[in-house]
Order: structure tokens, then C-alpha cells, then sequence
């Protein structure tokens, strides 16, 4: 028999859709495991805090359709540090709470790893960020839904640069990881994507442009991800009109891209890893993470998951190239 008898859920970091579906496989597979599930609000920094309440069935009713997160989410500068993990291990053991499960992405699953060699508090993260930047993992929850809300945006963009003759620069999430850029721009039909710390070839993206202009295309795409600092469309933008004569207009989607109704994929394997992450914490499985590999959930050790994954298909970037000539 397993010793574990309460657990607790919190999500850390920036929200992506489908969180509250992990959260509700979590309460709804841990209660019908006999545990007793609670819900920490607002991250780490509701952990230090104290904001503990117990959630029962009906407490995760109606939420699978929604974005974001009913517990909220926050970024905690104090849980980076010894003493705030100290804390936040000692509230957990004055609940009782004998396990944590963790939703978000690489911060948050160094602060979960930390916590547990500390203080051998058995935890499980659960992959959440639209950036699908997590190592270990083929996919997060969150990023087929903001593929889609990007997608969905570009689609309108490129209606309005149809009509007026124009050369769209379309900035979408991303600071490191190119993974929703180089989606969307092959969903778009993107002319060019730039991506996170790759060379920008400002003489070919004017020669995409002049080409696509002399074969009688009546709009430009360009994807671009956003980068450290949000705003390198508009440094795209000024190069363009000064090397090149090119007038381009900026949209920056921002975090619209973050919202909305998470997709059937989002939902379905953020249940899977919000089941699989209950069952782990009781074969005593209590510093690893759920992964999607190969097509399916399944748990990994949770060290295998705590660096960004910045690297992309090249096969990608073959097909956004030979599709848009």
C-alpha cells in the first residue's frame, strides 16, 4: 500500500490552455484513488503563503472547455531561493500534503526538483507552456492551442493583405523556441519565418517579397518569433524600408495566444498527464514528470526534463522554404 495519502496541485509560470484539464484529471484520478487532492492558488508564491483548500469532484466540474487556470498561476523569485523552499516544504508538511504535482515548464520543474532533494518531498510536473520547449518531451500542453489561435489570427491578417497589396510581419510567441513560428508559418503559407537567434537575411526576405510581387501575389507573410525582447517585427520592419524600399506592417499577437478554449488535442493529453501523474505519485515514482513520446504519456525521470529545448526539425524549415517559392 502506497503511504501517500494527500496530494496537492499547483500550476507555476506563464498559464497555457488545457491546464485545467490536467487539473481536473488530477483531482478526479487522486480522489478516485482514495487521496484526498487540494489546490494550491497562485503557484510557489501561494505555496509560501499558505493558500491551501482541498478540492472535491464537483470542484473541477465545467472546466475542461476552459483556458487558463482556476488555481491561477505566478512567478515566485522567493522559491528560487533555499529559504523560500524551506517555507513552502514546511507548510506542505503542516497540511499533511505528502506529494506535489507541478504544471508548467522548465523553471517550474527545477523549483519542484530542488524542493524534493531538499526536502524529499515526492513531486510530478506535468509539461505546461505553449512554447513546446521543454526537454524530454516531444509536446506541452498549451501549444496546439495557441498554434491555433496564431493561425486563426494570421488568417484574418492575410484577408486585410490581400485586399490592400501588402507585406504583413507578423510577430507570434517564442523567445527561444521557434516551435510556434515555424507551425504557423507553414499553416499560413508564411513567405518567410524568422526564428529565435538565427542570422536574418534581410537581401532574401526583399527578394521573396519582389518575386512573389512579380508573380502577381497580392500579399506578403512574414512570421516572426518574438525573440528575448518582444518587438523584433518592428526592427524587421525598419530594415526593410531602409535597405530595401519595402513598406511592411507590423501585428503583434501577444498574449492572445495564450487564451481561449484549449483544442481536443490540448485536452485529451493534458487528461492523460494529469491521470498518468496521479498514478506515478502512487507506484512511487517521486521525482519524475509525464513525457509524450512517441505518440503516447508516459513517465520519465523528472531530470531528463529541466532544460529548454531550443533545437527544430530541420525538415520544418525544408518545407516552409520549398512551399512558399
Amino acid at each position: 500500500m502506497s503511504e501517500i495519502k494527500k496530494i496537492a496541485v499547483l500550476c507555476s509560470g506563464g498559464d497555457s490552455p488545457g491546464m485545467n484539464c490536467a487539473i481536473r484529471a488530477v483531482v478526479r484520478s487522486g480522489i478516485g484513488a482514495g487521496l484526498e487532492v487540494f489546490g494550491i492558488q497562485k503557484g510557489y508564491a501561494g505555496l509560501i503563503e499558505g493558500e491551501i483548500h482541498p478540492l472535491q469532484v464537483s470542484s473541477v466540474g465545467n472546466i475542461i472547455q476552459h483556458g487558463g487556470t482556476i488555481l491561477q498561476t505566478s512567478r515566485c523569485p522567493e522559491f528560487q531561493k533555499p529559504e523560500g523552499r524551506k517555507i513552502a516544504a514546511t507548510i506542505l508538511k503542516k497540511h499533511k500534503i505528502d506529494a506535489l504535482i507541478v504544471i508548467g515548464g522548465d523553471g517550474s520543474f527545477n523549483g519542484a526538483i530542488l524542493l524534493h532533494q531538499e526536502h524529499q518531498i515526492p513531486v510530478i510536473g506535468i509539461p505546461g507552456t505553449i512554447d513546446n520547449d521543454i526537454d524530454g518531451t516531444d509536446y506541452t500542453i498549451g501549444f496546439d492551442t495557441a498554434v491555433l489561435n496564431a493561425v486563426e489570427a494570421v488568417d484574418k491578417i492575410r484577408d486585410t493583405a490581400n485586399s490592400h497589396a501588402r507585406t504583413f510581419i507578423v510577430e507570434v510567441m517564442g523567445r527561444k523556441s521557434p516551435a510556434i513560428a515555424l507551425k504557423v508559418g507553414i499553416c499560413t503559407g508564411a513567405e518567410n519565418v524568422i526564428i529565435p537567434t538565427a542570422h536574418i537575411d534581410y537581401g532574401k526576405i526583399a527578394n521573396d517579397i519582389d518575386r512573389g510581387i512579380k508573380r502577381g501575389k497580392t500579399s506578403s507573410i512574414i512570421i516572426a518569433a518574438e525573440g528575448e525582447v518582444e518587438g523584433i517585427s518592428h526592427t524587421i520592419q525598419k530594415e526593410l524600408k531602409d535597405r530595401f524600399k519595402l513598406q511592411a506592417h507590423v501585428c503583434i499577437l501577444g498574449h492572445i495566444q495564450r487564451g481561449g478554449n484549449p483544442t481536443p488535442t490540448d485536452r485529451l493529453i493534458a487528461s492523460q498527464m494529469g491521470y498518468q501523474s496521479v498514478k506515478a505519485i502512487l507506484k512511487g515514482d517521486h521525482a519524475s514528470a509525464t513525457v509524450f513520446r512517441n505518440g503516447k504519456v508516459m513517465i520519465a525521470p523528472l531530470k531528463e526534463c529541466l532544460r529548454k529545448k531550443n533545437e527544430f526539425d530541420l525538415s520544418d524549415v525544408e518545407l516552409l522554404t520549398t512551399l512558399s517559392i
